[in-house]
């Protein structure tokens, strides 16, 4: 069963956009940001189960050092936006 999350990041004061570009660069983030409020960045994660999910955050995500909390939202369900749907009914 393949696993969605968004995982929520603070880091090191003024490493927000290398943070950003280096998650950016692993397979399984579909989307990276940074953000204003409690956390620095958000990504969207890809992994083809929770063990994978585990793995990744464990070996790759907090072995950054400027990385200093992970908060991980797992998908429950997905919706598509009003302007995603159309998009994809343009295209056919």
């Amino acid at each position: 069963m393949t696993v969605k999350a968004y995982v929520m990041f603070k880091v090191s004061s003024g490493s927000e956009r290398e943070i950003c570009r280096k998650i950016s660069n692993f397979d399984e983030v579909l989307e990276a940001s940074i953000i204003y409020g409690e956390y620095d960045l958000i990504a969207k994660i890809h992994a083809k189960d929770l063990d994978t999910l585990e793995e990744f955050l464990t070996d790759k995500i907090r072995t950054i050092p400027s990385v200093v909390l992970t908060s991980t939202m797992i998908i429950a369900r997905e919706y598509k936006g009003k302007t995603v749907r159309n998009i994809k009914k343009q295209e056919t």
